[in-house]
């Protein structure tokens, strides 16, 4: 026995991280939701636009990357922070520390990435 086999459950394999694909698809991604991101702010919509990733349906925001379009594993939706204040997805009381936190839009995606288990924001460098 290999020391390694103590530690696997037979044949089976840990489960990799749904994050690990959407790193891969957000490299994809990456110049269509800047374009968008830039637009949204030249247009003066928002000065805080989300992203938000999602495997099925959520009813937040407008999609733009349909991932059966492109055989990828993530969809994206857009919206932005005055949106998400709206739905109640951001509490009145937590915006100040959201806009404190959030980094600039022209150098990283602010992605709200909802999985099974929950959602939270995450932002990602442009490639």
């Amino acid at each position: 026995m290999e020391p390694k086999d103590l530690f696997e459950n037979g044949s089976e394999k840990p489960k990799e991280s749904p994050l690990k694909s959407l790193e891969t698809d957000l490299i994809l991604y990456s110049e269509t939701l800047k374009e968008i991101a830039l637009e949204i702010l030249d247009e003066k919509l928002s000065a805080f636009p989300i992203f938000i990733a999602h495997q099925h349906q959520v009813s937040l925001g407008e999609q733009v990357v349909d991932k059966e379009e492109l055989s990828t594993e993530w969809n994206i939706n857009v919206s932005f922070l005055e949106d998400f204040i709206r739905h109640g997805a951001i509490l009145e009381e937590k915006v100040e520390f959201f806009k404190k936190s959030y980094k600039d839009p022209k150098n990283y995606v602010c992605l709200f990435v909802v999985v099974p288990e929950g959602a939270n924001f995450v932002f990602f460098p442009y490639k």
